[in-house]
């Protein structure tokens, strides 16, 4: 169905969507290639922040070029296939960046608590054993999501009230019994939220703790500097998310889901590259 059904926006949300993809894809393939080439940005903490600029351009890239095509197009139509490739590659992203915001909630713990062992601990193997089972992880889950879904029938209705194939709208339109599809989605959402929020709730936790007992009013500002890009991206990003998925099933409603993914699918990857380059003095040098 698109994000809306009235023709006289269809233009204005065009041009606004494009200069989104367009900001989106600058920003974030320009922080994975300033990250890649630039000597001075070989750390753990810049090796995280290219993956997380990677999955965001990612999963705004499974959206953005097809919800633009729609707004151009008379008929919003997406083949059955193309469905089902959609839905695997946006939750592999989404999933992956969880795990990937844990990882970096980690790598600021140990730089602030543990900052003689820094290099020792977040060796270049570890680092990317980190990232590797968080896409590991994230594509078996996925997998089995995406055959769950499609493994039901839809025989009744072929409109998808959403302006991308998701998990929640696709089980709405199914007319077998979707109940195990509901559950395993359930099991697989709560562990990636609740571990991935765990780790990073843990890790600001003992952050928090270091500062408090640091004596220089220096030492804390550098600490509290170092976290902020990395919070300021967590808030919004789990907000959203958790906005969206723990509503009552009662208050549910598609037009409010249809904003909210708009912010955590298309605003977010758009918003990450500043938050972390504008705030950031070596990224900025």
């Amino acid at each position: 169905m698109g994000i809306t059904n009235q023709t006289v926006l269809q233009g204005p949300l065009f041009v606004v969507f494009s200069l989104n993809y367009m900001a989106t894809a600058v920003g974030n393939l320009g922080l994975i290639t300033l990250t890649s080439v630039d000597s001075h940005l070989q750390t753990p903490m810049y090796f995280f922040l290219r993956n997380l600029a990677f999955v965001d351009f990612g999963y705004s890239s499974a959206i953005g070029p097809k919800m633009l095509v729609n707004f151009i197009e008379e008929k919003n139509i997406i083949s059955y296939h193309q469905c089902a490739v959609q839905l695997f590659f946006v939750g592999v992203f989404i999933d992956s960046e969880l795990f990937i915001l844990s990882t970096m909630a980690y790598d600021r713990y140990v730089a602030i608590c543990k900052p003689l062992l820094y290099m020792v601990i977040m060796s270049e193997r570890l680092c990317w054993i980190l990232v590797s089972i968080s896409y590991l992880y994230s594509i078996m889950v996925c997998l089995v999501i995406t055959t769950e879904i499609f493994e039901s029938s839809f025989c009744e209705s072929n409109i998808i009230r959403h302006f991308y194939c998701d998990s929640l709208p696709l089980l709405t339109i199914a007319c077998s019994d979707t109940s195990e599809s509901e559950l395993i989605i359930m099991i697989f959402a709560s562990i990636s939220l609740v571990s991935s929020l765990l780790i990073i709730l843990v890790s600001y936790m003992l952050i928090l703790m270091a500062i408090i007992r640091m004596n220089s009013a220096e030492g804390r500002h550098k600490a509290f500097s170092t976290c902020g890009s990395h919070l300021t991206g967590v808030v919004i990003f789990y907000g959203s998310l958790l906005f969206m998925y723990l509503q009552p099933q009662s208050s549910h409603s598609f037009d409010t889901d249809k904003m909210a993914s708009v912010f955590y699918t298309l605003v977010i990857p758009m918003l990450n590259p500043l938050i972390y380059s504008l705030r950031n003095k070596e990224v900025k040098i």
